[in-house]
């Protein structure tokens, strides 16, 4: 499985955005996709997944209400809709796959993300 994330760039305070991770390989319908982001300095963390199949989803709480997890199962692409960004919301953001949401196994490379004004 390869994993291929898209759409990282500059956005201002208040901005949104929408990065992409395209998903190809021996995938199937029943895993689990997730994002993750890394600000420097600071340890990878979850912030949201999508069961393929279902399309059920889960937020962390920093991003509840501003970001939405969705998936277009025709283009086998994951997308992370950004809105109301803050600077603290700048990192590079990893896509992940696998059966099991709490252990991802096939991981992607990262797009970055910076707001700034």
């Amino acid at each position: 499985v390869q994993l291929q994330a898209s759409g990282g760039g500059l956005v201002q305070p208040g901005g949104s955005l929408t990065i992409s991770c395209a998903v190809s390989g021996r995938f199937a319908n029943t895993y689990y996709m997730g994002w993750f982001r890394q600000a420097p300095g600071k340890e990878r963390e979850f912030v949201a997944r999508i069961w393929w199949r279902g399309g059920s989803t889960a937020y962390a709480d920093s991003v509840k209400g501003r970001f939405t997890i969705s998936r277009d199962t025709t283009k086998d692409t994951v997308y992370l809709q950004m809105n109301s960004l803050k600077p603290e919301d700048t990192a590079v953001y990893s896509c992940a796959t696998g059966s099991n949401w709490q252990r991802y196994t096939y991981w992607g490379q990262g797009t970055l993300v910076t707001v700034s004004s």
